[in-house]
């Protein structure tokens, strides 16, 4: 239990690193609501366990071999995020509506699949679990022990964020401060792709 408790701290401590799924849950949370921040969220932590399992069962290992497509296609994906948001903070002017579907969402399963995409697309997370998975591997502890754990322990920290961030609801529905979170959100988005770009393994 010892060693299952030290390896969900390590992966709330990386999950509380600053990086795009931070971003996308801050983003998502205050621009269309703590739901879809909290779908979010879910996407994120599902990623997460993809990479801890991949990171366990050795097909991280595998994956480095593809580490420029890898690294290629999560800076393009996040340079799409980031260039929708900065479109958004230009375009946008009408109040935020909290019950109404995100504009460049349709609904959480969209927000979800955000969360995902950046996590599972971001290298440096799939680097985080490939050195850190294996340490904690053999005895009693399995594989899907880690992934759960790591899953739990991630959707903890960003619901968090989520329910955090919702709290200011009325202060992210004036058009002004949404357009700003989207601008800032986009610029930073951007700028954690390029960083991802020349990310070298």
């Amino acid at each position: 239990m010892a060693q299952i408790a030290a390896f969900g701290v390590i992966v709330v401590y990386g999950a509380m690193s600053p990086g795009p799924d931070l971003v996308v849950v801050v983003r998502r949370s205050a621009v269309s609501g703590r739901g879809h921040g909290m779908a979010a969220a879910a996407g994120v932590a599902v990623g997460a366990f993809a990479w801890a399992v991949a990171a366990a069962g050795g097909v991280g290992e595998l994956l480095f071999g593809a580490f420029t497509a890898v690294k290629v296609a999560g800076a393009a994906y996040l340079f799409f995020l980031g260039a929708r948001s900065l479109w958004r903070a230009w375009r946008g002017s009408e109040a935020l509506r909290l019950d109404a579907p995100a504009r460049d969402g349709r609904g959480s399963w969209a927000a979800f699949t955000e969360g995902l995409l950046t996590t599972v697309l971001d290298w440096k997370a799939a680097l985080f679990f490939m050195a850190l998975v294996p340490q904690f591997l053999g005895g009693d502890v399995s594989v899907p022990t880690l992934g759960v754990v790591a899953l739990v322990s991630t959707i903890a920290w960003f619901l968090l964020v989520a329910c955090l961030v919702g709290l200011l609801h009325e202060v992210f529905a004036i058009p002004l401060i949404r357009r700003a979170v989207d601008g800032l959100a986009g610029v930073t988005l951007i700028g954690l792709g390029t960083v991802l770009a020349f990310t070298r393994p």
